[in-house]
This record gives C-alpha cells, sequence and structure tokens, in this order.
C-alpha cells in the first residue's frame, strides 16, 4: 500500500499522523495543569507545533505541565527537521544504504542536491542543527542562570534554542520574549538561530566551505541559490527593521531609548520571518506597521529550511521577473546568470497559488466569524486581525494580533488547515488531491489574447 504512494502523499500523511498523535498526547491528564486540554485545542497546538508556527489557543506556560512541554518541544522537532528526514537518518543509522524511492522523498525538499548525495547531506543536516542548537541554547543557558535556579534556566535555554532554530516562536514565558526586549544577549542569541534555520540547509552546508576557502585565499563561489538566499533574507531584514521603526516611532516605540526600540524594531523584522517570537504587543501595532509584518510574513523564510511562507527564493525571482518585464527584457538574470523558464514558472506559480489560498480561507473565515454575531464596525475592525492571523497560520509565523483564542471551532479548524498547508506547501498538497495526468504527445497551435 505504501509503496504506491507518492513522496508528496507520503509527505502529508506523514504529517497529518503526527499531529494526530501529538493532538492525543496533549489531551492526557499528565500533559495539563488542572482539567484537560479539549481535542479542538489539543489538535490545535499539536498542529501548530508540527507546522512550527507557534500559534496558541492556550497559554504553553500556564496550561501545560513539564511533561506537556516537552511533547510540544517533540513535535516541534519533528515538524521542525520535517519528518521524512527523522526516517532517512534511521535507514542510514540502521547501516542500510538508502533505496531510491528514500532518495526521492528527500529530494523534494532539496532539489538542488544530486541524488546521490543525499545521504551525507541528511548526516550534515544533524549535525548543523544540533551544533547551533547547542550553541543557542549555552549562550542562553548562561545568561538566565542570572535570573533562575539551574535546572529551570537549562530547560528555557533548550526550549528556546529549539523553538527559534526550528523557526516555531513557542516560548513557556506567557508574554513570549517582550520581558527581555532590552536584554542584548537574549535578543542576538534568539535573532541568530533564526536566521540560521530560516536561511535554508542547503546555504548552511555552502557558507562553512565557502568562509573556509576564502580564509585559505582560495577561490570559490557560491551557489546562484545561496547569493539570492543571503541577498532577499538581509534585504528583507533591513528593510523591515526601518519600516517598523518608523511606523512604531510614535506608538509602541515611544517610550523606549532609541537603541533599544531599534533593537525591538529589528527583532520583530526577523521573527516575522516565520518565527513567532515577539519583544513587542503585536496586538498593539498600528495598521501600516501590521501591513509590513505581513508581508514579511507571508514572504518567510528560504527553501529548504524549517519556516514557510512563499519562500526568499520565489519572492526575489518574481521580482526580478516581473522588473525585467517591465524593463523590456525577455530573461531573468541574477549576478550574472540567467534563470530557466522553468524556475522563473515556478515562482510564479508558488506566489500565485498562495494569494489564491489566503483569499479563499479569508473568505471562510470571514463566514465563521460571522456567526459570533458583532455589531458591524467591531466585524470591520476585526477584519485586518484576521487577516494578519490568517497569514500568520499560512507562512507558520506564529504572531498574533490577538484574534486567534477568540476564533469560533470552525475558525481554528481553518486555521489548523491554513497551517498545515503552510507547512508542507501549496503545490504538495494539491498533488496529493490530485493525480497527475500524463503528459501530451501533441501541443496546440498557438493564439493571442490581450494582456492588461
Amino acid at each position: 500500500m505504501l509503496r504506491k504512494l507518492t513522496p508528496p502523499q507520503l509527505i502529508v500523511i506523514s504529517f497529518a499522523l503526527v499531529i494526530l498523535l501529538g493532538a492525543f498526547l496533549l489531551m492526557l491528564p499528565p500533559a495539563a495543569n488542572g482539567a484537560p486540554v479539549a481535542f479542538i485545542d489539543a489538535l490545535f497546538t499539536s498542529a501548530s507545533a508540527v507546522c512550527v508556527t507557534g500559534l496558541i489557543v492556550v497559554d504553553t506556560g500556564t496550561k501545560f505541565t513539564l511533561t506537556g512541554q516537552l511533547i510540544i518541544l517533540v513535535l516541534i522537532q519533528l515538524g521542525g527537521l520535517g519528518i521524512m528526514t527523522y526516517s532517512v537518518v534511521f535507514v542510514l543509522l540502521m547501516g542500510r544504504k538508502l533505496a531510491f524511492r528514500e532518495k526521492l522523498l528527500i529530494s523534494d525538499t532539496f532539489s538542488q542536491i544530486p541524488v546521490e548525495n543525499l545521504g551525507s547531506l541528511v548526516k550534515r543536516i544533524f549535525l548543523f542543527t544540533f551544533i547551533i542548537e547547542g550553541s543557542g541554547a549555552l549562550l542562553l543557558f548562561c545568561r538566565w542562570l542570572w535570573d533562575f535556579p539551574w535546572p529551570r534556566a537549562a530547560y528555557l535555554a533548550v526550549f528556546h534554542a529549539v523553538s527559534a532554530f526550528c523557526n516555531a516562536g513557542f516560548s513557556p514565558f506567557s508574554d513570549s520574549l517582550m520581558g527581555y526586549r532590552a536584554d542584548l544577549t537574549v535578543n542576538l542569541v534568539i535573532m541568530g538561530l533564526i536566521v540560521c534555520g530560516g536561511i535554508g540547509f542547503l546555504v548552511l552546508n555552502e557558507l562553512p566551505v565557502y568562509v573556509q576557502a576564502k580564509l585559505k585565499g582560495q577561490h570559490i563561489r557560491l551557489s546562484l541559490h545561496s547569493k539570492l538566499v543571503l541577498s532577499v533574507t538581509t534585504a528583507l531584514i533591513v528593510a523591515g527593521a526601518l519600516l517598523i521603526f518608523l511606523a512604531e516611532r510614535h506608538n509602541t516605540l515611544r517610550l523606549l531609548p532609541y537603541g533599544e526600540g531599534m533593537m525591538a524594531a529589528f527583532f520583530q523584522s526577523v521573527t516575522a520571518r516565520t518565527a513567532g517570537f515577539n519583544t513587542l504587543d503585536i496586538s498593539s501595532f498600528g495598521n501600516a506597521s501590521l501591513m509590513v509584518v505581513i508581508l514579511l510574513m507571508f514572504i518567510g523564510a528560504s527553501p529548504g529550511s524549517c519556516g514557510g511562507g512563499v519562500k526568499t527564493t520565489a519572492f526575489g525571482v518574481f521580482i526580478l521577473t516581473s522588473w525585467a518585464r517591465l524593463t523590456g527584457r525577455d530573461e531573468t538574470s541574477f549576478y550574472g546568470r540567467t534563470l530557466p523558464d522553468s524556475t522563473v514558472l515556478n515562482a510564479f506559480t508558488i506566489v500565485t497559488a498562495a494569494i489564491v489560498v489566503l483569499f479563499v480561507f479569508m473568505l471562510l473565515l470571514s463566514v465563521a466569524d460571522a456567526g459570533l454575531h458583532l455589531p458591524l464596525a467591531q466585524e470591520r475592525c476585526r477584519f485586518l486581525g484576521m487577516f494578519f492571523e490568517e497569514v500568520s497560520a499560512f507562512a507558520t509565523v506564529g504572531l498574533s494580533a490577538g484574534i486567534t483564542a477568540t476564533l469560533s471551532v470552525f475558525g481554528k479548524i481553518l486555521i489548523i488547515m491554513l497551517m498545515f498547508i503552510g507547512r508542507v506547501g501549496p503545490l504538495t498538497v494539491l498533488v496529493f488531491i490530485i493525480r497527475r495526468k500524463s503528459r501530451r504527445s501533441f501541443r496546440y497551435a498557438e493564439e493571442q489574447v490581450m494582456i492588461g
């Protein structure tokens, strides 16, 4: 039965099964303080953890016991690296060689790596993950030893390091990291972990080799993929921070010193790229700031990473192609290289699919919200907040404008579906649902239509 399933179908089914298992575990009495968690809330929390989103309907630090929080942490780590990646590691640990089918599963995520090199790549992914998470946890542990007993400091350090690197945004603190807004160590470590987890394992795999060669005076070039990821990531972080700072300087930043306010703006710009932590009250943001964060969330992280969104490369190719067409050029080029038409088409397909998914689910969420029978003025005010929450779920970010906990059961189910689609990818879900047709052996005659 399993052998008849395609790689996208196996990915969708594996994520769905882990989410259901996580929900049942979180419903057990040892996982929660007081009354057991309701099924819909356990399912929401499990989906948010596996999809590394961070949206919550019950407070992680107060509602869940240590057992419940550890279950969430395991779900985050499983979802962050990808369930199929773990299955490949188990095969390698058992001393077996990867079958072609297993290589296909991983190549769906790491499409730029030759199939024969995937086994060594997966090993390096785990090595990089535990080195980066371990380093982040050690730095946070040293900082939090000043505030907590060492067992509590160690637990908080590990939890936040894993959550930050996997771009999950879960925190045992009820106010996320707002209490550490002015703390340079916590801010820099968390931002560093988020960026490392969001640029993608292909870039993490290439950067050490590039830096090492440069230090030895050797001439080596980064791949076009890495150049595009690093360029778009840097531009978005800097531009996002400046826009948030300018938009919020008379609002949430008005009482903060200049340096603290700029650090908070940079933190929000970084975390909006699918991480979900916050040092400022997002529900107090003005409309301009919310729109900036929505755009950053929509773009998201990079391919082969722990994050969601349409991805930095798709957005970069989309902008480069649009600019090329507007300036009268037929080809899309970057750093002296021309991008294939298939890459351009894929980028436009991903962006278009994301916009369609968001429009459809926004319509459904509006219908679900209508069941609350709110006054028209209040319903209109909720629209931007609901849209923010929707994009946050789809891009697996986890930032909230304070709407999620007030959603109806139907609304929560819609957000769960959005988190799932955002994590496995809209195109993967479509391939899972629709059987791919065989290619035609002919092509229809061309005919022009008016555009624009």
